[in-house]
């Protein structure tokens, strides 16, 4: 019998979606769940978006559109990249793709042949390590534990460049974690970055208008314009807009990058439909007062989860500035039984939490980190604060 190509047993089914399906199977057999898991912002778009989508199918064309994306989609996309002080790009710099997870499965099809090296701190979106594996690249992760708020030194970078990567991934602010490098921070990244000219740079920031406590998005580009040439920038809609499910992915890039996706495109998708392209020009160049609203709604949400996880003796969490998760260490609980159940690790405490209580997060070591759990904040306030008093009530019962 034929056999399947060797990758697609490198290719693993996503672990957030995993606990996502077992919450939403619980939930359809009647139990009481409250479900922290996908990272997905839970708010719709606003009328003007639907209004743009309805209109564009009153003249749909039905014709193929473009590879790289409409003009009036690349127009906007770099409209927004100038308001993030990004400049000196054009059209040949942008391409459009099937959310950001299709995008950076495209940049590692076009930047990684089998056996390159691609490094990213740990804890990562679990999707680097699986597009990693399916292209047959090796992952060099840097390990940033809570003990240095999950962030990447300068000196760890300094040493993980001079082993001359590929590809750099560098996700700010964070998932799972939240975590946003300030101003310094990523400045001192930068220059590091400059001293290692052999490695392209992936910047991974689709969450860059969800950042809290007025540190500001900070990019590497803004200290060195210069890395221009060999730097991509990647965001989508989904988070910022509250279009998860309309799929509208982004890069700003070196024409050379660029061009590649292009051609990928091509063969992959052909293009984006024309009424999901006419929602997401509605919501970048329409009104901002809902995501502005919703961030700052997402930060009185971390500051509730955080007043709860204050309140757990020995659960360290770093304070995240941006997204809309809090990766707080659970490792306390380790060692210790709910009811009978021992807890080894966090793959126990959040199966056991979700069996107990009703709360489903996602564990830790999905993100390369086995000490945590991520919590995913953005559901109705009634909701977080039960599930909430849920988790304070398993700790409470550990013995």
């Amino acid at each position: 019998m034929p056999q399947l190509a060797r990758r697609t047993g490198r290719a693993k089914p996503s672990a957030i979606m995993a606990v996502a399906e077992k919450a939403k199977k619980l939930k359809a057999e009647g139990r009481d769940i409250i479900s922290f898991s996908i990272g997905v912002p839970n708010f719709l778009p606003g009328e003007h978006v639907y209004e743009a989508a309805r209109k564009s199918l009153d003249k749909d064309s039905g014709q193929y559109g473009s590879n790289r994306g409409t003009d009036a989609l690349l127009d906007a996309f770099l409209h927004h990249l100038e308001g993030s002080g990004l400049t000196g790009y054009t059209r040949r710099n942008i391409v459009a793709g099937v959310g950001a997870k299709h995008v950076l499965y495209n940049l590692a099809e076009a930047l990684l042949d089998e056996g390159d090296t691609i490094a990213y701190p740990t804890p990562y979106w679990t999707t680097y390590q699986d597009i990693a594996d399916i292209v047959g690249a090796v992952s060099l992760k840097l390990p940033c534990p809570p003990e240095q708020n999950y962030k990447l030194t300068p000196q760890q970078l300094d040493a993980a460049l001079a082993r001359k990567p590929k590809v750099f991934l560098f996700n700010n602010p964070s998932n799972p974690t939240g975590m946003v490098y300030s101003k310094d921070e990523v400045a001192a990244l930068a220059e590091v970055v400059a001293r290692h000219p052999d490695t392209w740079i992936l910047l991974d920031d689709i969450y860059n208008r969800l950042v809290f406590d007025g540190v500001g998005y900070h990019n590497f580009l803004h200290f060195r314009p210069e890395l221009r040439d060999r730097t991509v920038v990647i965001d989508s809609l989904s988070k910022t807009y509250g279009m998860p499910g309309w799929r509208v992915g982004l890069i700003a890039a070196p024409e050379n990058v660029a061009q590649a996706l292009v051609a990928l495109n091509s063969n992959h998708i052909t293009n984006l439909p024309e009424v999901v392209t006419a929602a997401a020009i509605a919501a970048l160049t329409g009104p901002q007062d809902i995501p502005q609203r919703k961030c700052a709604e997402f930060a009185t949400k971390r500051d509730r989860v955080l007043a709860a996880l204050a309140g757990i003796p020995g659960v360290v969490c770093p304070r995240p500035e941006g997204a809309f998760y809090a990766f707080p260490d659970i490792s306390v609980a380790f060692g210790k039984t709910h009811d009978g159940v021992v807890i080894h690790n966090d793959v126990d405490f959040c199966n056991a939490l979700l069996e107990a209580k009703g709360v489903a997060c996602v564990p830790g070591s999905a993100f390369g980190e086995p000490r945590a759990l991520r919590i995913s904040y953005t559901c109705a306030d009634a909701q977080l604060d039960e599930g909430l008093s849920r988790i304070q009530a398993f700790f409470a019962e550990l013995a």
